[in-house]
């Protein structure tokens, strides 16, 4: 206030340049003269005047505000980080997630993310249980538990493709029907019974028909399969998305319409604001197969 006075030359310069009302300033500036039992400022027909005791005031006050504001800095720096531990249901979800991770660092520079992905198989559990913070699910529930101690909230979704390789009779089919399927065979990786019911009663419906069911342990073997012309590979978009750049594989959708899963994100109330962060940067990193329509998830 001391700085702004001898800078503005008045009370009602001073007020517009630190945001006050001119008797705010005023009542500061008394109470200031009152506690130093000192005078600062000559009131002269030109405004304000320093006196001795306010120049020594105003030479002095620079360096120590300068100096309080860098230990601001640097307590605020040296603050200690907060530890996010994150899971996915779906293994495919880290295909993307630790480029939308090093997004987020830049806005949360103090955030220390752990991916949990020993917990990928029981995600819901393991929040519960305050072994994880947050958790991207698809098919867990959320049931049980102190629901205000967990906000869970729809996210976004991803796309099923049915990849098949060029030179399969399929290829040249513009979409594929659940016969299709049936006649020759599934590929795929392994995955929670939770989702592959998801699946059957997406596809097929009540009606299960007998699929031949090939599962492979890694990615690649997957779309390797593809590509020998074993069968129709059944894989997340995010992941799908890589392997067609080579031309040999295509991607393929259901006659009905794209299949998509939904996403939805689970997290511990401590950790609100980080979780609403992750979810803000989540839908700009997705690797997507198909054109998505304007404003579509």
């Amino acid at each position: 206030m001391v700085l702004a006075l001898a800078e503005a030359g008045s009370t009602t310069a001073a007020a517009g340049v630190l945001h006050l009302t001119q008797s705010a300033v005023s009542r500061a500036l008394a109470l200031a003269e009152e506690k130093l039992e000192v005078r600062l400022f000559d009131r002269t027909r030109e405004g304000l005047a320093p006196t001795e005791a306010g120049r020594r005031l105003i030479a002095g006050a620079a360096p120590v505000l300068a100096q309080l504001a860098e230990l601001e800095r640097s307590v605020k720096s040296e603050s200690a980080p907060v530890r996010l531990r994150i899971v996915c249901e779906c293994y495919t979800a880290y295909r993307w997630l630790p480029s939308t991770i090093a997004a987020l660092r830049t806005k949360m520079p103090r955030l220390h993310i752990v991916l949990a992905v020993e917990h990928t198989r029981a995600p819901v559990e393991a929040l519960r249980a305050g072994t994880i913070d947050i958790a991207l699910v698809t098919t867990a529930q959320v049931t049980g538990g102190r629901k205000e101690a967990i906000v869970e909230r729809p996210l976004f979704s991803d796309e099923v493709s049915f990849v098949v390789a060029a030179s399969h009779p399929l290829a040249k089919k513009r979409t594929l029907r659940p016969d299709d399927l049936v006649r020759y065979g599934i590929v795929t990786a392994e995955a929670p019974p939770a989702e592959m019911l998801w699946f059957a009663n997406a596809v097929f419906g009540r009606k299960r028909p007998k699929v031949n069911l090939m599962k492979f342990p890694l990615t690649e073997a997957v779309f390797d399969a593809a590509r020998a012309g074993m069968g129709v590979a059944v894989m997340s978009e995010w992941i799908a998305s890589a392997y067609l750049e080579s031309g040999d594989l295509v991607a393929k959708r259901l006659a009905r319409g794209a299949l998509q899963r939904p996403w939805r994100i689970v997290y511990r109330r401590e950790v609100a604001e980080e979780a609403e962060q992750l979810a803000a940067c989540l839908g700009r990193s997705l690797p997507r197969v198909f054109p998505r329509a304007m404003g579509a998830a």
